[in-house]
């Protein structure tokens, strides 16, 4: 819609002009999950003559056991993960506790953040454990600036 282009250039806008600010790149921290299998079955490979017919290999089944990593890093690398229980996934409690564990993680594994580049700024999705209120109210507890999303 009209509204959605005028919002995703104002965020375009305001992402620019911030770039000039060369310690803006610097304070990003994004996340990402991934479904990992686990109960995938060896495949082997094997040699066979031509005319042969080959080993029958076992595929990974898709409805397997799996189970949710949550990684988050900056431009220097990795700074927090967590591995869920199997079928576990992330809802709004488990994203605020994951955020109070990242900014443990980010005085830890940059301990001088806040004097070389101020606060934190989140970039992640719209999702809705991410917009929910509690959400929004850890964030501010920790006085971390969320990037806006241009959807």
């Amino acid at each position: 819609s009209e509204r959605q282009k005028e919002v995703r250039l104002t965020v375009c806008r305001e992402l620019l002009s911030r770039y000039k600010n060369k310690s803006f790149l610097y304070r990003i921290i994004t996340s990402d999950e991934k479904w990992i299998y686990y109960d995938n079955p060896g495949r082997k490979r094997s040699w066979v003559s031509p005319g042969e017919p080959a080993e029958k290999s076992v595929r990974r089944n898709r409805f397997g056991k799996k189970t949710m990593l949550c990684v988050w890093w900056d431009q220097r690398g990795v700074i927090y993960h967590e591995l869920l229980k199997p079928g576990e996934t992330v809802d709004t409690a488990r994203y605020q506790q994951q955020l109070i564990d990242l900014n443990r993680a980010v005085k830890e594994k940059r301990p001088n953040w806040d004097q070389v580049r101020n606060r934190v700024i989140l970039l992640h999705d719209n999702a809705p454990c991410h917009t929910s209120k509690p959400t929004q109210e850890t964030l501010s507890a920790l006085n971390w600036e969320v990037l806006t999303h241009p959807a």
